[in-house]
């Protein structure tokens, strides 16, 4: 999120998140300022969820001792013992765009809240818009899986259907422009959403 507006109908429409950036090469990225308006914006029972990439934890501190930031999620090479350091749960983004092995990340990130599984490579960043062979994903015992990667409302409930996953996360597939999320799209989204959850 980068405008309050879009928090603000996120929250309206029933998600149970929404995701600040602090990577500041993404074009999502929002200063220390600027997220900690958003994060006010979101009401009660709405997870604001910081995003970090290859961060410090002077950088991570810095972010949690100025802005609400009820979860992490860790996006690039983070060990098991850095995303724990911060007394927030964690969510491990897993690139599931290369050669990741999976039963690897969940012996590795077990304490997890979740693993999420996106559709860039190794070493590079999400938020690509692109998907990946969901039907290949191995159903394993660990950490609640959230599914990322090129989700739109067109695709999420085929999404759903195939994996099962705990959530599903979204943000290119509801944008008019990188960062300025579609209140049209964003409710469009939620609707297949939630119509694959009463099936």
């Amino acid at each position: 999120m980068t405008r309050s507006q879009d928090v603000e109908t996120a929250a309206h429409l029933g998600v149970d998140a929404v995701g600040l950036v602090f990577f500041a090469q993404s074009s999502r990225y929002v200063a220390l300022e600027k997220a900690k308006v958003l994060a006010d914006t979101a009401p009660a029972f709405i997870t604001v969820t910081g995003l970090f990439l290859n961060s410090t934890r002077t950088e991570v501190q810095r972010v949690l001792d100025d802005v609400r930031v009820d979860l992490l999620q860790f996006h690039g090479e983070e060990p098991p013992e850095f995303c724990r350091g911060f007394a927030r749960p964690y969510i491990k983004a897993v690139p599931m765009g290369g050669q990741a092995d999976l039963t690897d990340y969940v012996r590795r990130y077990g304490d997890a809240a979740a693993l999420l599984l996106d559709s860039h490579a190794a070493g590079h960043k999400g938020g690509t818009g692109m998907t990946f062979a969901w039907s290949g994903v191995p159903q394993l015992h660990g950490p609640p899986m959230i599914l990322a990667g090129g989700l739109r409302a067109d695709n999420v409930a085929a999404a759903i259907r195939s994996l099962r996953p705990y959530g599903v996360d979204v943000s290119s597939g509801v944008e008019s422009a990188p960062g300025i999320k579609d209140a049209a799209k964003m409710g469009e989204f939620i609707r297949e959403v939630n119509r694959v959850a009463a099936a």
